[in-house]
Order: structure tokens, then sequence, then C-alpha cells
């Protein structure tokens, strides 16, 4: 889709930093359309892109490793604004013959610089103030390129910042896309705006009517099948088609029987009574736990969860025949990762969807959201006027309450974790924390302890909580949930649901572990 909100762009061209995806956010946060690219994408590819301005990220190397990564020196004959970022800007201090050496001084964390020349990346700032930043280099600037002069520097490095105005190609050695630089967004708003001239058309408004109206013209008069699960990206996904094609729009929601509580009721009356659409409950419950049964390896489980589900949804789609187009809520995340700057990283698990499913159906795929972020989707959803409460849902995974439940899955141990869960949700929205946390969920684990109830020993199940802060699920860190919030929730679970006598709250942060436990 290349139409009217994607005129203006900019390419993030990416070294391998941890940050790039925050390159990105800042961009569109700016009501700029912005894509994310490897450092060796051709230069044909680049002009056809035909971006308004280019940002050279960060990245791990030094510029003078053996095989640091280089992009195609065409870039700076192409006549855009250039920002490098940290190793962006010693790439651009290298090809263009300044000198890049090795710091006296690694800066690591957060520092400070004085601003000395305020046009340009730093429009509007205060001379007289020092900027706090984020710093995280090895190398520094030793000698600029002919035509640039330093615009900032720091205790350590005295070029911080610099520019050739002639050329419009900047560098800064700080890192502007984190939240430990309070005035990155500026920076990044001065490049978009001032230098590269770029207007803020990128909203969610603008995009669900121009993905609305591509829709219609894609699908035409053909027939559409959508798998919802009831999350935000399949339920903002059946929407936008819903919007373009009407009747021709058939989903079909499978009921693995490893759902939250009332899920299936919920997913079921939102979409067949508020929407009227041709929605299908497939009721596989049945199937998918006796599938499980006395499988206990987590990987085994997803293996199992993920066949079950295609051979399903398979039966499904054909007994409703006459499709040709399949959709599905990927996320531009999912797509930076397929062409990532050294291939898809390495594997922790399987992931949580189902994968291989066009090639399993042979139909044609349709991915409405691939260019949004999950934020972005958010929004959408706002905008199409999706209930509240499922816009802001917290991310579920695909094998449901399987990777929840450790160990077995049993109907008997699977209800123990469904009421804890339900007990856990209820707090933390009557605490006023769902939509401030990342997560919130509750873990059945495979052991057993002694209690005491009522006078008797007991020897019951183990509930932990996990409450976890995230901006996009690549870190996180748990949450500091207050004392009290935490004891009512331990009461009222080992209170009321029947074969738990402890509740554990995990407080371990990604990395070194993982959100889900399995």
């Amino acid at each position: 889709m290349m139409n009217n909100i994607y005129k203006e762009k900019i390419l993030i061209l990416d070294f391998g930093s941890q940050y790039t995806q925050l390159i990105a956010r800042r961009v569109r946060e700016a009501q700029v359309y912005c894509e994310i690219h490897p450092f060796h994408i051709s230069l044909q590819k680049i002009r056809e892109f035909a971006p308004k301005g280019i940002i050279l990220s960060g990245g791990p190397a030094s510029i003078y490793d053996k095989d640091a990564p280089l992009a195609d020196k065409g870039i700076f004959d192409l006549d855009l604004p250039l920002l490098g970022i940290c190793y962006g800007m010693q790439y651009i201090t290298h090809i263009l013959d300044g000198h890049v050496a090795k710091a006296v001084d690694r800066e690591y964390g957060s520092a400070t610089i004085r601003i000395q020349k305020k046009q340009g990346l730093f429009h509007g700032f205060d001379f007289t103030k020092e900027e706090i930043v984020w710093m995280s280099h090895g190398d520094r600037i030793d000698q600029m390129p002919g035509g640039f002069i330093s615009l900032a520097r720091s205790r350590n490095s005295p070029v911080a910042a610099m520019g050739d105005y002639n050329r419009q190609i900047f560098g800064v050695q700080f890192h502007p896309e984190v939240a430990h630089t309070p005035n990155g967004t500026k920076v990044f708003k001065n490049f978009l705006f001032h230098i590269c001239g770029c207007q803020p058309s990128w909203t969610m408004a603008s995009f669900a009517r121009q993905t609305i109206q591509d829709l219609k013209q894609k699908i035409g008069d053909d027939h559409v099948i959508c798998g919802l699960s009831g999350g935000v990206d399949s339920s903002v996904t059946a929407v936008l088609l819903h919007e373009a094609v009407g009747e021709r729009l058939s989903c079909i929601f499978v009921d693995n029987g490893l759902l939250r509580r009332g899920e299936s009721q919920e997913v079921a009356e939102l979409f067949q009574g508020r929407y009227s659409m041709d929605f299908h409950l497939v009721d596989a419950s049945e199937r998918f736990l006796g599938n499980l049964k006395g499988v206990t390896d987590p990987e085994e489980k997803r293996k199992i969860i993920g066949r079950t589900f295609i051979s399903v949804f398979e039966e499904k789609a054909k007994e409703l025949g006459k499709a040709r187009y399949l959709a599905q809520g990927t996320l531009y995340p999912d797509v930076i990762e397929s062409v990532s700057l050294k291939g898809p990283s390495a594997t922790i698990k399987s992931h949580h969807n189902v994968g291989g499913l066009p090639d399993v159906m042979k139909l044609d795929l349709v991915e409405p959201l691939r260019e949004l972020f999950k934020d972005e989707v958010r929004q959408v959803g706002i905008e199409l006027g999706l209930p509240k409460e499922l816009v802001m849902r917290q991310p579920f995974p695909g094998p449901g309450l399987a990777v929840r439940i450790l160990g077995e899955i049993t109907p008997e141990r699977l209800e123990i974790l469904q009421s804890a869960d339900a007990i856990l949700l209820e707090e933390i929205r009557q605490a006023d924390l769902y939509e401030k946390v990342w997560q919130s969920f509750a873990i059945l684990l495979p052991v057993r302890t002694v209690g005491v109830m009522g006078d008797e020993r007991t020897y019951e199940n183990v509930i932990a909580i996990r409450v976890v802060d995230s901006l996009d699920a690549m870190t996180a860190d748990w949450t500091r949930v207050p004392y009290e919030i935490l004891a009512r929730i331990s009461n009222r679970i080992i209170n009321h649901v029947r074969g738990v006598n402890r509740v554990v709250y995990d407080i371990s942060s990604k990395p070194p572990s993982t959100i889900e436990w399995e």
C-alpha cells in the first residue's frame, strides 16, 4: 500500500542496534511514516522507496571491525537529509574521510551535553542549559569530515553532535530515541519537519480510511476468511475487513478449551451480535485437551496445539468454501524480524501464533496491519469504535493457558487456573492497574506444598502471579505491585479456589527470564 498517507516517508537503515525499533516508533509518533530496512539494502531499492530523509541507526560494531556493516556509499549522492545515530554517525564520519578513534573513556549511560549550535537538529533548544542524553559507545569522532561543524559536546566527546548544513547531513553520538534522553523527541521532530520538510500526515484515522479503500480494491467480489482469537490484532483485522467487504467476510473462532473463563462467549457476543458478522464458533476443546493428555514438555504442547488448530481451522474453512483470501493480523515487528540484519533471531521458544497456515490452505494472504506497531493497532481499534476493554486487552499467548499450566493439562488443573486468573484480573482492574502494566496473569505450578486450613493439614497446589512492565515485550521488568493488593489477591485465591494453598509472586525480569513461564 503506497497511497496518500505513504507519500512522505523516512527510511531507517538498521546497523544492528537494539534500539532501532524505538527510532521507528519515535518517527511514527511524530505522525510521519517510516520503514526499517537492513543497512545493505540496494541503492535502487532506496530510490524506489523514495524517502524524504534517511536515518542511520546505531549498532554494536566498531567502524574499524573487520566485518563492520557498511551501507552503500551512494546514499550520500541522493541529495537527501541524513541523520546518523551513534554507529550511524561514525559511519558518516568514516565514509566522508573524517576519523573515528577509540574513546579514552567509554561512555555508557546518562550523560550531559552542551549545545553549541541551535539551528537544525537543536532548533528551539536552550543554549544556557545542559541536556541530559543517553550514551552507549566506545568510539568517538576524533576528526570531523570536511564541511562539518560540531553542534554539541560532552565531557568525553568534543563532537557529541555534528552537522553539514549545506548537504543536510547530521550525526549524534547519543541515542535520542530512548526515554533516557528527555528531549530526544525534539531532535527527531527537528530532523523530520525542519530539515526533511515532512508533514504530519500519518494518523490512525487516515490509515483506517485508506486501508478500507485498499481492501475493497484488492478483494473486489471475492470472499475472505479471518481467524479470530479475540485479541486486539485479529479483532481490528476483522473489523477493517468487515468495513471493506461486509458479508463476504467469514470469521472463524476456534475455542481450544484453553481460554480464560467466559472468553468464547464474549467474543461471540461482540462479533456475532454487535457487528452481525458471519461468525463461526468451533468448540474443539475436547479435541485439544484429548491431544494434550499426558503431555508435559512445553515445546510439544505448542506443536500439538499448532497442529490441532491448523486441522480444525482447515476443516471449517473447507466446509465454508468459496474463499480466496485468508486474513492474518501480522504486525510490523513480525515483518522486521523476517528481514532482520542477520536473519531471524535465535529461537527461544516456538512463536505463540500459529504459522504455516497460508501454505497449508493455498489461500492468498491479506495482512492489513503489517505496517503497524502494537500501539498503532490499538489506536486503529479506537478509531473503528471497538470496545476499550478489547482494544486495551493485555497480550494473551496463542496456546492460551496451556503455557501457564506447567506440567500436564487436565480439566481439573485448567479449572484451578481459570478460577485463580479470574480473581487476579478482577483485582488488577479494581486497583486501576490493568492498562498501566504490560501483562498480569496467573501460573499453575507442577508442585504441591503443605499448608494448614481449618486446623487441618493440606497438601495442595501453588499459584504464581506474574505482573510485568514493558514497552514492546523485548525487555520487561517485574511490577512493584503494592503489598496490600498482592495480599488481597493471595487471600482471595487461597480462600476461594479449591485446591490452592499457596500463592507466590514472580520478581524476575526479562532478560534473563521470559515473560511467560513456558
